[in-house]
């Protein structure tokens, strides 16, 4: 299946290990790692950020596979999970962005063609999450108060 907003028809994926459990040389258990989680998450990362985290300095290559559920699943039983899901968060960073690029550069006409599929992708974004109850009925993305959603 090709991208959305764009031509390119590209196949790369990480590639995920092959066994499901936990590897035998990581002497961390379930406990510890959820531990892990918390801490980091209370510093104010993302869960993708604390994913990267455990697997460069502690070695744990999927959080799933040792104890059993997802990071943002864990965040969420702890109620420490993020209010917008990550991916939102980002396009409406880079939305942010884009407006900022645009105010300063009134004719780059390129630049404002590529932030109405952003915004695009946003909207879609938001009524999927809206369909999901991750978002609540009445959420709108605006553009004037965007900034403040990523601050």
């Amino acid at each position: 299946m090709g991208r959305m907003h764009a031509p390119g028809k590209g196949i790369s994926a990480s590639a995920l290990p092959y066994r499901r459990s936990v590897p035998t040389w990581l002497k961390l258990s379930a406990s510890d790692v959820s531990d892990q989680i918390f801490k980091l998450a209370k510093k104010g990362l993302k869960p993708s950020q604390i994913g990267v985290i455990l697997r460069d300095s502690h070695g744990v290559a999927q959080v799933r596979h040792v104890t059993g559920n997802q990071i943002l699943r864990i965040l969420k039983a702890k109620g420490l999970a993020p209010e917008l899901p990550e991916d939102l968060y980002h396009l409406i960073k880079k939305a942010v962005a884009m407006r900022k690029h645009l105010d300063r550069n009134r004719k780059d006409r390129d630049s404002k063609f590529r932030l109405i599929l952003v915004e695009s992708r946003i909207h879609r974004l938001a009524r999927y999450y809206k369909s999901k109850a991750v978002l609540p009925p009445n959420w709108k993305y605006e553009s004037a108060t965007a900034s403040a959603l990523v601050a």
